[in-house]
């Protein structure tokens, strides 16, 4: 059975230790914000974020705290509202490591540490420039066909798999609805820290609807309820972003006194302006 943390952020952001390889998945799919303010909360440093595939403004805000030493991703944005101002200063200024890849490789190179392998060969980065920033991605020959090349990544397993999912029951099971790539993350990570909207009785997986879409408690090692807990971005099928919200981040983050604000109002809401 996974521990159940009963609304307590910062005993699951304790969970997560510095310098992790921490797994968060992309703005549509779940993500952890809660969680995210109570890692900022507590100063953690020198995370290594792999996105899954791609980041937003979780990547963002940890960046423009100071908590990230690199990332591995295949883009980071605020999507319509444009570029991740903390992110893009961090590369420019070359603070932050940056590991360019492409979606399916991310998903690919996740599901090789899924399946207990080294690695996973892959089609379709030959003859792209990222071979050449990546030199951990091998060019081998096919053993199976002659004169056939093909790429070795090696497997992503992180240390922690970090989401937000829409429930789970009080024996460990939690349900992950619609986004299927939590599942290969929980699979693929040492650890899987989750926050959920509720906490249901019974057992999701003697559940005949909800079973195809749970996420066993053999892979769960601890969660949190946190209603509401991908706010200001959306969970799908449950509630929307905060458009509002989100155009007023991407206003005022660009400048560093700006977004001390934003932190201040935000992850460090009630605490003293010492604590920013």
């Amino acid at each position: 059975m996974s521990d159940y943390l009963h609304d307590d952020m910062a005993a699951l952001a304790a969970l997560v230790p510095d310098g992790a390889r921490l797994a968060l998945i992309h703005d549509g799919g779940g993500v952890a914000m809660a969680a995210t303010r109570a890692l900022i909360r507590r100063r953690i440093r020198g995370l290594n974020l792999v996105n899954v595939p791609t980041g937003g403004l979780q990547t963002d805000m940890l960046v423009g705290a100071g908590c990230v030493a690199s990332v591995e991703t295949s883009g980071v944005s605020l999507g319509e509202f444009g570029q991740a101002p903390n992110f893009g200063a961090a590369v420019r200024s070359g603070n932050v490591g940056i590991r360019d890849a492409t979606c399916p490789a991310i998903y690919a190179a996740l599901q090789a540490a899924e399946k207990g392998i080294p690695f996973i060969p892959f089609r379709g980065l030959i003859g792209s420039d990222l071979l050449r920033h990546r030199a951990d991605w091998k060019v081998i020959d096919n053993p199976f066909q002659a004169g056939d090349s093909i790429v070795a990544l090696p497997a992503i397993q992180p240390d922690v798999a970090l989401f937000h999912a829409p429930k789970a029951d009080r024996f460990g099971n939690v349900w992950l609805g619609r986004c299927a790539e939590t599942r290969i993350m929980a699979h693929a990570a040492r650890e899987t820290l989750v926050t959920v909207e509720e906490v249901v009785d019974g057992n999701l997986m003697e559940d005949d609807l909800l079973a195809p879409a749970t996420l066993s408690a053999l892979y769960v090692s601890a969660f949190a309820l946190a209603p509401r807990g991908t706010w200001p971005l959306a969970l799908p099928g449950f509630y929307p972003a905060d458009q509002a919200h989100l155009a007023g981040y991407a206003k005022c983050a660009p400048d560093r006194a700006g977004f001390r604000r934003y932190l201040k109002e935000t992850a460090f809401a009630g605490e003293p302006e010492a604590a920013v």
